[in-house]
This record gives C-alpha cells, sequence and structure tokens, in this order.
C-alpha cells in the first residue's frame, strides 16, 4: 500500500476528515438499505435463464391463462372418515374464499373427496404480483387457514400447495434481518471479546463492519432498482454474514499488526501507517481474490447465482473501504486506552514469539515432510464421505428443518390422491399438432387435467405427475413428457410448470458447477502468483483448498446424513461452498504466506515460515472462528439449504485456519524451502536496516500530513 495514503488515512488531521466523510454517506445511504428486504424476488421462475424451457412456456402462458396465479390447497382431514358435517363445512367454506380473496387467480375448485373418504381438497388459485406479492404471502394464508380452522370440530385443517409453501418459506426469510444480523453480530462480539480481551476494542471493528454493511445494502438496492439485479433471500441473508465476517477478519489483521507495530513505535499515527503499508497490500488482495471469486458467479445460467456475485463482490468492496479507512481512523482516534487492559506499550515484547502458534512451528520444523504427508491423508480419509453426498434427492417436503403446515398438508395429499392437480404440467405446442400431443400424453399415462386452450396457433395442453412435484420421481415424469412433446414432429411443443422449473433449476445448477468451479480456480491461481511472484507455492495453496474443499463437503455429507437426518442436499450446496471455501480460504493462504514471503527476505524461507506462521497464527484462527460463527448463524433458518451451507462453509473454513493454513501449508514450505519461490528467487535484506530505512519513511510521512 502507497504510504501517502497511508498516512493519510490515520493522519493527525486528515483523518477527522475521514470519519466525517463516513458520517455523511452512512446519513444518505441509509434509508436506501432498509428498502432492499422489500426488493427480493423470491420466485423460482426468476431465477432461471430465458434459455430454459420452463422459463419460455412461462413467456407464453400469459396468453393462456393468468401465469401469476398460484393456487392454495385446503385439506380437510378426518383419520377415521368425514363427516356430512364435515363435508358441509368444507362446501360452505367455498363461499367465504370468494368474498376474502379480492384477486382469485381463477375458479375454486373443490371440494374434491379421496377415494377412501377421510379427506377433501379445495383449490383456491390466487393471483400473486410478481414483485411484491410474495411477501404477501403469510398474510393470505393466515386468512384462509382462519376460515378454514373456525368450527371444524376437530377435523384437521392444514395450507398447501404453492401459496401454503410459498407463505411457509417468506415467513422462514422475514426473520432473516433481526435473526441473521443480531445472530451474526451476537457471536462475532463474543469471539473479538475473547480475542483481544478488552472490554471496549471489539466495539470499532464491529461499528466499521456495520456502517460498511449498510452502504453495500444501499448500492445493491440502487442496482435492483436501476438494472434488475436479482437479489433474492439466499443472497439477501449471505450478504450479511459475508460482509460481518470477512469485514471483521479484515479488521482483525490490521488490529494485530497494528498491536505489533504500537510496540516498536512511540507515536500511534506513525504505528497505523506502518501497519497499513505492510497489512494493507495483503487485505487488499484477500479481498480481491474474494471479490474476483464471487463474479466468476456471472457465468452461471441461474439468475439467483449470477445475482449473488455482484451482491457478494460489493460487499467486500465496502468491507475493504471501511476497513482500510474507517477503522484505522478511528483507532487513531480513540489511542492505546482501546486496548485496556492489555494496552501494548512501546518497547514490550511480542507475545506471539513465544505463542501457542510458535509452538506448533516448532514441532513441525523437525519433520516437514512427515507431518504434511499424515494431514493430507487425514484430509483425503475425509474426503471419502463424498460418497453419501445426494444434491438431487431433496423435495418439497424435506426442505425444510421442521414441520411446517404445507408440509403436513402435502404428505396428506400424496397418501390420499393420486396426482397433485394443483401443479399442473403446462404444455404449448402448436395448434395443428394439439390432438398428435394430447393423444401420445394420454397413451403414456398422463390424462389431460383441463380441456386445451386455443390462442391463435398456438394451444395450452395441461396434465400432471403423480407424487410429490419437487420429487425425484417427478423430475423423471418430466423428461418422460418432454421426451413425448419434443418427439411430435413439427408441433415446437414446450413442456413448463412448477415441476419442470425446479427440474430446469437443477439442471441449471449442474451447468454452473462445471462452468464455475474450474474458472475460480483459474482466477485465483493468477492471483496468487502474480502476489507472490512464483508458480510452485500458487499451485500448492490451490492443491491444499481444494483438498480441504473434498475434506469439509465429505464431513458435512456423513453428518448431513447420520447426525441431522437430511434426505438430501441442495443442489446448490458444492458450487456455493466450493466458491466460498476457495474465495475465502485463499485468504488466509494469502494473510500467511505474504507475511512467510516478508519474513523470508530477512531469515530465508525456512526461519521465515516459522516466524510466519508465529505472527499470524492467533490472528488468522481467530478470522476463521469468526467468519465460521458467522455462516454457522445461517443454520438458525428453518430451510435446509441454508442449514446446509452454514455448516459446511463453517466447517470449511476451520478446517481451513487450524488445519490446511496452519499445519500443512507451514509443513509444505519448510520441506520445500526456497524452490517454493521458484521461478522467482526472494533476494535477503538486512532486518535492522529494512526496518529502520521504512520506519523512518513512515515518519516523515506521517509528520506531513
Amino acid at each position: 500500500m502507497d504510504r501517502r495514503f497511508a498516512a493519510l488515512v490515520c493522519g493527525r488531521r486528515s483523518k477527522y476528515a475521514v470519519l466525517v466523510i463516513w458520517v455523511v454517506a452512512l446519513i444518505a445511504l441509509g434509508p436506501l438499505a432498509g428498502k432492499l428486504s422489500g426488493a427480493q424476488d423470491n420466485q423460482t421462475s426468476s431465477w432461471l435463464p430465458a434459455s430454459a424451457e420452463s422459463t419460455k412456456v412461462y413467456d407464453e402462458l400469459g396468453t393462456f391463462v393468468d401465469r401469476n396465479s398460484m393456487p392454495a390447497i385446503v385439506v380437510y382431514h378426518r383419520d377415521n372418515g368425514l363427516t356430512a358435517a364435515d363435508r358441509a363445512k368444507a362446501k360452505a367454506d367455498v363461499a367465504t374464499y370468494k368474498k376474502q380473496t379480492p384477486h382469485l387467480g381463477g375458479p375454486i375448485m373443490g371440494p374434491i373427496p379421496s377415494k377412501d373418504g377421510t379427506t377433501l381438497q379445495t383449490l383456491v388459485p390466487l393471483h400473486v404480483d410478481p414483485k411484491s406479492g410474495w411477501n404477501d404471502l403469510p398474510t393470505t394464508a393466515k386468512k384462509i387457514r382462519a376460515t378454514a380452522t373456525d368450527g371444524a370440530n376437530g377435523m384437521s385443517v392444514h395450507l398447501g400447495g404453492p401459496v401454503g409453501f410459498g407463505a411457509d418459506q417468506a415467513d422462514a426469510f422475514a426473520g432473516i434481518d433481526g435473526t441473521l444480523l443480531f445472530g451474526t453480530l451476537g457471536v462475532v462480539i463474543l469471539i473479538l471479546l475473547l480475542t483481544y480481551r478488552s472490554p471496549v476494542l471489539w466495539v470499532l471493528p464491529i461499528l466499521s463492519a456495520g456502517v460498511a454493511l449498510t452502504a453495500a445494502q444501499a448500492f445493491i438496492y440502487l442496482l435492483v432498482d436501476h438494472t434488475g439485479l436479482t437479489v433474492n433471500g439466499q443472497s439477501y441473508g449471505i450478504l450479511t454474514v459475508l460482509v460481518i465476517g470477512a469485514g471483521t477478519d479484515y479488521a482483525l489483521l490490521l488490529v494485530a499488526r497494528y498491536r505489533e507495530e504500537l510496540r516498536r513505535h512511540e507515536d500511534r499515527h506513525e504505528a497505523m501507517a506502518f501497519a497499513l503499508h505492510r497489512s494493507g497490500p495483503a487485505i487488499i488482495a484477500s479481498g480481491s481474490t474474494v471479490i474476483l471469486g464471487m463474479l466468476c458467479l456471472l457465468a452461471a445460467e441461474m439468475n439467483s447465482t449470477k445475482g449473488l456475485g455482484p451482491v457478494a463482490a460489493l460487499g467486500i468492496v465496502f468491507a475493504l473501504l471501511a476497513m482500510l479507512t474507517l477503522l484505522p481512523a478511528l483507532l487513531v482516534t480513540v489511542g492505546r486506552w482501546v486496548f485496556w487492559p492489555r494496552r501494548p506499550t512501546y518497547g514490550s515484547p511480542e507475545p506471539t514469539q513465544s505463542g501457542l502458534w510458535a509452538k506448533v512451528g516448532g514441532f513441525i520444523r523437525p519433520r516437514p515432510r512427515a507431518v504434511w504427508l499424515v494431514t493430507v491423508g487425514l484430509l483425503l480419509l475425509c474426503s471419502l464421505g463424498l460418497t453419501q453426498l445426494n444434491s438431487h434427492s431433496l423435495s418439497s417436503t424435506q426442505s425444510f428443518t421442521g414441520n411446517p403446515d404445507s408440509v403436513t398438508a402435502t404428505k396428506l395429499l400424496q397418501d390420499h390422491y393420486r396426482t397433485n392437480s394443483s401443479d399442473p404440467v403446462y404444455v404449448v405446442v402448436d395448434t395443428a399438432g394439439s390432438t398428435r400431443t394430447g393423444k401420445a400424453l394420454s397413451s403414456a399415462g398422463f390424462a389431460p387435467a383441463a380441456k386445451p386452450i386455443v390462442r391463435g396457433d398456438r394451444t395450452l395442453l395441461q396434465t400432471s405427475v403423480s407424487g410429490d412435484p419437487y420429487s425425484g420421481n417427478a423430475f423423471d415424469q418430466v423428461k418422460k413428457i418432454r421426451g413425448i412433446v419434443h418427439g411430435i414432429p413439427d408441433s415446437h411443443g414446450l413442456v413448463g410448470g412448477t415441476t419442470a422449473v425446479t427440474y430446469d433449476v437443477q439442471q441449471a445448477t449442474d451447468h454452473d458447477s462445471r462452468v464455475i468451479i474450474p474458472l475460480t480456480l483459474l482466477v485465483v491461481l493468477v492471483i496468487l502468483a502474480i502476489l507472490l511472484r512464483a508458480i510452485v507455492a500458487p499451485v500448492l495453496l490451490i492443491l491444499t483448498v481444494i483438498v480441504s474443499f473434498g475434506a469439509a463437503l465429505g464431513l458435512s455429507s456423513l453428518v448431513f446424513h447420520y447426525v441431522f437426518d437430511f434426505a438430501g442436499t441442495d443442489p446448490s450446496l458444492p458450487l456455493f461452498v466450493f466458491v466460498f471455501l476457495v474465495a475465502l480460504g485463499i485468504d488466509y493462504n494469502i494473510f500467511l504466506m505474504t507475511r512467510v514471503r516478508e519474513e523470508a527476505r530477512q531469515h530465508g524461507t525456512r526461519r521465515g515460515a516459522i516466524v510466519g506462521l508465529s505472527a499470524t497464527g492467533g490472528v488468522i484462527t481467530s478470522a476463521g472462528l469468526v467468519l465460521a460463527s458467522t455462516f454457522a448463524v445461517l443454520g438458525t433458518l428453518p430451510l435446509v439449504a441454508f442449514a446446509e451451507i452454514g455448516f459446511a462453509v463453517a466447517l470449511g473454513v476451520l478446517l481451513d485456519t487450524i488445519i490446511v493454513r496452519a499445519v500443512l501449508v507451514t509443513a509444505l514450505t519448510l520441506d520445500i524451502g526456497p524452490k517454493i519461490w521458484w521461478p522467482g528467487k526472494l533476494r535477503l535484506v538486512p532486518d535492522a536496516s529494512a526496518r529502520q530505512i521504512e520506519a523512518d519513511a513512515e515518519r516523515d510521512a506521517a509528520a506531513r500530513v
């Protein structure tokens, strides 16, 4: 980092200008940040690319029906059989649904009895506004449930269908602002208290992270409002934990170096200028790696995944800005007392030289090859858990960690009805080939669910799949239907609907994994090569990240299967875990190896590895605990996908910081020695003269500001 910039941020007078700029920005951006929560788009159809077949059907559907119509299925059930009063009550409810629902998406169907006489279902189609209607579903669902349960007299009543699931999901996301924000802040504050052992120091990193999050949310809202960027509950939640987690990581690195320099410099402005000059490049390189890694998501087909790229990247941009400008200005403004009761005084010894990680380095040093071989072996053993990974098996009834009302309704429908009429499969074909298409579908067992609707030269046919419309069995039926429809000559048939949309989401996610994973690896490899000016070290670091990813996902798969008893994993899990672990895991590589390179220029590579581990081991471990804890907070949301992402990323970050960075990378560096910098060569610089020259330069720069 340029010395003039470092001195400007923490100058005796310029620090106040930095604080004023941030205060003004916060006042201006605060109101915009609050609007981002209401700008989310959580409709499944909006996540897909325009090229998906189900998206093309959705575009044509408006010609035939209300394509924004979403059915609510009211399920009435009595184990020992419905009574005449039960059936009369369900029939009377239909009139109430018509009165209390001003925007029906079509005629109400039912009550439809099951063959065993224990269950009735009534389909209430609702017109759902594509922009704001999703957030209103819980209120609508509550009204329908109230009508259905009033006077039920022991009959169980449940609300399912797309409206029921949408309402339960909206309820799950409704608390995402408070749950994630306060949960994340809570765990970060606790870890900072344990790390700093100061009752006040934690306030400054948390304050800076909060300001960064507010600024990021405001800019992202402007992008949503003016560019059509897709932000959903998933990307909104990840933004919160990413900004606070990564921002606190950068703060930990800066504060650790600042405290180190306070022991070498009497003037705190000079100490901060030197800390920024030495740690700033590593922080910028780390943040830039995450930003570019997140932007690799722009290559995705899924709009939701593609939208996460700029959302996460902007979050890191503002985390970097806050931690490299606002936090230094705050630290030098308040002075050394903020470290109370363990104030770093000028001339006091540096405790990391004899701490835990110095002892770990001492253990590795005599036997580096044995250490890295055993470590790699254990990580590969953990990777065998990938055999339990099943990323295509979560059905709608398995997507919640609990048992909400919509899940109960769906199970009752599956048990007592052969097909699910609430989620029709839409087939749009040329009118000339519609009769042949209908006969072919009927012959294959896919009977018509409604009369054909003709609009000029295109016709809409409707059928249905059996069982859970979001299960693997339903996806197989969609593939079969598409095979039949596409096989009709000159019909130009397209197959869509909710089941087809979910299937296309799965296929697009698989494509994105094949494209984004190698692209991310290539981008990170190039960044490391430029930063370390070597080839051997970056290649080794990338390999350690891959092994760490495999171990984290393998262990997570075992935990999901045998401990949490999840039925499977979300299709996006491998991709998201990989991108986050590679981008964020490389952070710790950069923190460690830039310090090792710095020390190696004065002490040689092997001695530099030990000194670098001693100096950064504690802060990297603390940073890993912070980031792991913030992602673990995602598990507090009652959705399996969030719980899986949070657990897997948290576990992977802990493996990265405690095992891979501290043990494996250090052992490899000690074993390979100076050749790790190949093809570059490290020029040794005398310790005393180098530090004195730079210290004098920083003192002069600080005095001029």
